[in-house]
């Protein structure tokens, strides 16, 4: 396929209506079309590729074109869809216009305009990329499954709405928390969640050493996606994996712009953070991360009531209602005086304030 041929992802539940638009786009369009028939495998489809276009139909079972729309807009923000309908009814188009849709089309959709209009959108979407300038791709580097959610899922959210890449690379299948396929299955639906890229391997849980292949492992994932960003756990942890993994970082992220530490629940006293990342209207996505492991819904830090608790506290130091904190091991000049995008990116631009001692050595 050439680099240039427009990428159309059509969901349509209709199997004949699909092999036209498949069809009338590929054969008159010289488009690549990729057809789906349910919302699910088309959130699927968007987590492992990028699309120029998304044509999708308003009505199908489970979840709606519209509700796809939103999802769509989180997942994979600049991405301009097209919503179809045989309904012609003001309230259809209304309702997908409020839900920020690029295009409206009542079915049947004529050949000539349906590949003139998603032409255009194509082009209007490439023209977007190219003004936003050059996105970020974020590395996040945990010793377990749900070790990078946990620490920094709405700041991921907020990158991936920032059009940056998110890749989330677990070290451990966490035999010692639960059945390791299981907590496998976990982590690839709470990465389907934000359209994140997940890499998995397999070290013994419990037994991570930096010496014993971290080091190399996490060098070769950054030689292959070439972080700008990584995040990863604190020195201040009492869990052993977690210090081997900020120790294997440290190493092999030791040529990637910026790092940053995140606060795992086994965090110690002496975590002390510098960044306080606002993550305002993405709190609910973590949440939607974190619902996907299942196996650890038994664990007092997955209740949803003190995940939205410990990110409304950590905003009293920084901006917004919403925040999740970092120690900074560095931020590029680049990121840090930008303002653009998500993650360290957004809490540079509101230079929060730091942590205030009192006279006994706690924080206020």
């Amino acid at each position: 396929m050439a680099d240039d041929q427009v990428k159309v992802l059509v969901v349509e539940d209709d199997v004949d209506t699909a092999q036209f638009v498949r069809t009338v786009l590929e054969r008159r369009g010289g488009m690549s079309a990729t057809v789906v028939h349910d919302p699910m495998s088309a959130l699927a489809e968007v987590a492992q590729q990028t699309f120029d276009v998304v044509l999708t139909d308003i009505q199908m079972p489970g979840m709606s074109g519209l509700e796809l729309l939103g999802e769509l807009r989180s997942r994979a923000p600049g991405v301009p869809v097209a919503v179809m309908t045989a309904f012609a009814s003001v309230d259809y188009a209304v309702e997908a216009l409020r839900r920020d849709a690029d295009e409206f089309l009542v079915k049947p959709v004529g050949a000539a305009i349906l590949v003139e209009k998603v032409r255009a959108l194509a082009a209007e979407g490439r023209s977007r990329r190219d003004a936003a300038g050059p996105t970020e791709t974020v590395l996040a580097v945990g010793a377990h499954p749900d070790d990078v959610e946990i620490g920094v899922g709405a700041t991921l959210a907020s990158h991936r709405a920032a059009g940056d890449t998110v890749v989330v690379l677990t070290l451990s299948g966490g035999a010692i928390g639960g059945e390791i396929n299981a907590r496998r299955h976990e982590a690839l639906a709470a990465s389907a969640v934000i359209g994140a890229r997940l890499y998995l391997h397999d070290f013994e849980d419990t037994r991570l050493d930096p010496a014993g292949g971290l080091i190399t492992t996490i060098e070769q994932m950054i030689a292959e996606v070439s972080p700008t960003i990584v995040y990863t756990h604190s020195v201040h942890d009492r869990h052993q994996d977690h210090r081997a993994v900020h120790q294997a970082v440290q190493v092999a992220a030791r040529r990637v712009p910026s790092l940053a530490c995140f606060q795992s629940p086994s965090s110690t006293v002496d975590f002390q953070p510098d960044t306080f990342v606002p993550v305002d209207g993405f709190v609910e996505t973590k949440l939607q991360m974190l619902a996907a492991f299942e196996s650890q819904a038994h664990r007092d830090y997955m209740e949803p009531e003190l995940v939205r608790a410990t990110a409304r506290y950590w905003s009293r130091f920084g901006t917004g209602r919403y925040a999740e904190p970092l120690e900074t091991v560095r931020v590029a000049a680049m990121i840090s005086g930008s303002g653009r995008g998500g993650g360290i990116a957004a809490a540079a631009a509101h230079e929060p304030a730091p942590l205030a001692h009192d006279d006994t050595g706690g924080t206020r």
